[in-house]
């Protein structure tokens, strides 16, 4: 048997090719070296067929090994990652090796985002497959990252023959696991609640998650983590799958008929159908894996680095964020030129760095019923060009950031009245709408061309630093008004390639500027987005209590640098819930820190406390740019508090965080354990004025003040003496 062996510092990764040309797949774990075939174990199994090749073999079925990219019509009958077709519909492939080769540096997918890395960071080894009856090549390209414990994944379909091949299922990777039972760790949610953690068994059959609806959603993050029964966040063999795209999305998990596990990723099978020309290519989004037999945060840690370091780009990859006040919950769509400069003073008399404008200055924007599409600055709402609004904010000693939504439309619009056609919308069925909005039909260059070149206009005409991407609807109706267009099974794609298209010429443009994407909060929040926005809106429920649990689970794969966090208004306007100022700050610090309020409402007291909790971000932003995320005490029903902590990669300082979720009367007292620091060094702490063991402090645990009233929190700053 021929072996291909990929190695990281901490991982092996092994596939080996049969006599017949059989990829499997091997070995994926801990870093080991040497033949791992005898894992195979081959003998005869009911009802499981065997290749012609074999003879009279019953010994070997695809049905049973576990193979490194399964397609279907070669035997296997469990879900498989590829699928295609003739020009006469017949499905059916079968996928054997042609070749092998490796090199210096990192692939990179045309179009579409990917981790990068330099040629002395990273290899990329190539695996070619080939079905002659289709005359189809299949390239698996697998990135390796060995500093970093990360392989990538994608695949490279081309039609070598002379008719058309119809792709009808093209997943980014596959891992077949021959044994063991998993647990396997999702992240679910709704718009307002992203990311909830939820550990399940992989059962018998078939488990599936992912998004129909044009966007990575609220509704299943494209991260998922497959762990062994007893990983827990220090210990435990787990790995890490994800998903570097924004768009429509499949994760599969399956156990079969003899306890193996096979998971997958990649574009859905739904609305996807690609009709393959002679010699032309597609290409898959891009997966990303990574394994650690030290648990889940060893696994977060993984991908944090990886995001920080490979896959977020530009000036923000490692600059500190503008502290900034967005113009939404202070004034939504009712203002004016001058209530805006007004409330930029007030921010700047704050301390702030940036202020935002939100919806309302374009088109006919008074509501959010008509405008989008419109992207002409309303300067009768606004007294003027909107430089008069950057150039005031501008002499206030604040950068100046605005909101656009370049993918939508509204029907009450100029856009829509000249060119409805834009828009996804079937001929002859009323459209279904949201937000009283449609979608623009990014498959086509010249809407992303118009959309671009119209907002580009209103950038460069006045000093914007800032720029949220919103996004905030699901696609529906999908058809495309292109002339000679019969294969609507490649618009999704498509659409998303656009999309790329016009956050890259943003990136290229203004290279200083700082782009935050958005979907109604946390409804792309993805790697895919983070190649181009090195920060998200995390979600559109600024609830301090409610994004401590969202926060959570975007930590399992996801920088909180990255994640936007801001104080707003209390009562909080999504929840009706009233918490103190400071843990409303203390909780928003979990993240890249801003306002959402009116700060003409604040109370002397309370700007006081703006004032200490900018200072205090700004002295601690290093930890929360560069240092590692431990989560300490894990926020749900039965818990008493949630913590967390920030702290510099060479553990010498550590800024904890803990907030009280329940309040009793003879309260017991809770320990929080203290993670990431070093066992043999004593730490100050600023707040209390004491010094501690770190041994203690994580073995031990911090007691917890108890102090009268709902949702209080702490602050500690940890130095190592």
């Amino acid at each position: 048997m021929r072996l291909i062996t990929l190695q990281t510092k901490n991982t092996t990764y092994q596939m080996g090719v049969n006599e017949m040309g059989f990829l499997m797949h091997l070995y994926y774990g801990p870093r080991a070296e040497g033949d791992m075939s005898f894992l195979l174990d081959a003998r005869d199994r009911g009802f499981s067929g065997n290749p012609y090749a074999a003879g009279m073999d019953r010994t070997f079925s695809p049905d049973v090994v576990p193979l490194e990219y399964p397609c279907y019509g070669n035997g296997d009958f469990r879900s498989p990652a590829s699928n295609a077709r003739d020009n006469r519909g017949v499905f059916g492939a079968d996928l054997r090796f042609r070749d092998f080769r490796m090199k210096n540096g990192k692939y990179s997918i045309s179009g579409l985002p990917a981790v990068y890395a330099g040629e002395e960071e990273a290899y990329t080894a190539e695996i070619t497959l080939e079905d002659e009856r289709l005359s189809l090549e299949v390239v698996l390209r697998y990135g390796v990252l060995p500093e970093q414990d990360v392989i990538t994944r994608s695949v490279a379909v081309t039609n070598r023959g002379r008719d058309m091949v119809f792709l009808d299922k093209v997943y980014s990777t596959c891992i077949d696991f021959p044994g063991g039972e998993y647990d396997l760790l999702h992240f679910y949610g709704r718009h307002m609640m992203e990311r909830n953690m939820e550990r399940v068994p992989v059962i018998h059959g078939n488990q599936q998650f992912g998004s129909r609806r044009g966007m990575s959603g609220h509704q299943h993050n494209p991260f998922f983590i497959l762990a062994d029964k007893d990983t827990v966040e220090e210990h435990g063999s787990c790995y890490g799958l994800g998903f570097v795209y924004s768009g429509n999305f499949t994760f599969e998990a399956e156990r079969d008929q003899h306890n193996q596990t096979r998971i997958q990723m990649g574009l859905p099978e739904e609305m996807f159908d690609w009709p393959l020309k002679p010699d032309e290519t597609f290409y898959s989004p891009e997966a990303v894996m990574a394994y650690t037999a030290e648990g889940l945060t060893a696994l977060s840690h993984i991908y944090h680095d990886l995001i920080r370091e490979h896959i977020c780009r530009g000036k923000y990859k490692k600059a500190g964020r503008p502290v900034l006040l967005n113009s939404w919950e202070a004034a939504y769509l009712d203002f004016d030129g001058d209530k805006l400069i007004e409330i930029a003073r007030q921010a700047a008399d704050l301390g702030l760095d940036m202020f935002v404008l939100d919806d309302g200055w374009f088109g006919d924007r008074d509501t959010d019923n008509s405008g989008l599409g419109d992207w002409v600055v309303n300067e009768k709402k606004l007294g003027g060009p909107l430089k008069r609004i950057s150039d005031a904010v501008n002499a206030m000693g604040l950068k100046f950031g605005l909101w656009i939504e370049p993918e939508m439309v509204n029907e009450d619009s100029g856009l829509y009245r000249e060119h409805p056609d834009w828009a996804f919308v079937i001929p002859g069925k009323k459209p279904v709408r949201c937000r009283n909005q449609l979608v623009l039909d990014f498959s086509r260059k010249e809407v992303v061309d118009y959309i671009f070149n119209s907002i580009a206009k209103v950038i460069d005409g006045a000093n914007v630093e800032y720029i949220n991407m919103d996004y905030n609807r699901s696609i529906c109706d999908v058809f495309t008004a292109v002339e000679g267009c019969q294969n609507y099974g490649k618009i999704m794609y498509e659409y998303m390639l656009g999309v790329y298209d016009f956050l890259e010429r943003m990136n290229r443009r203004w290279s200083d500027m700082l782009i935050e994407g958005c979907s109604g909060g946390g409804g792309r929040f993805d790697m895919g987005m983070l190649y181009y926005t090195p920060q998200i809106w995390c979600s559109d429920d600024t609830d301090a209590i409610e994004r401590i649990r969202i926060h959570h689970g975007t930590s399992f794969c996801y920088p909180l640098c990255m994640v936007g966090s801001h104080v707003s208004a209390v009562p909080n306007h999504q929840t009706g819930r009233t918490v103190d100022f400071r843990t409303r700050g203390i909780v928003a610090m979990g993240g890249s820190f801003g306002y959402e309020l009116d700060p003409g409402r604040l109370t002397d007291e309370e700007k006081a406390e703006v004032r200490e909790q900018v200072r205090t971000y700004k002295e601690n932003e290093h930890l929360m740019l560069n240092g590692d995320y431990f989560r300490l005490h894990t926020p749900g029903k039965d818990t008493e508090a949630a913590a967390w902590a920030f702290v510099s990669k060479d553990k010498n300082e550590a800024l904890i965080s803990i907030v009280s979720l329940d309040s009793h009367g003879n309260e017991p007292t809770t320990y929080i354990k203290i993670k990431g620091l070093r066992s043999d060094r004593m730490y100050h702490c600023e707040e209390t004025g004491k010094t501690y063991s770190g041994a203690v402090l994580m073995h031990a645990g911090y007691p917890m003040p108890v102090v009268p009233g709902e949702y209080k929190a702490w602050q500690f700053h940890l130095r190592a003496q």
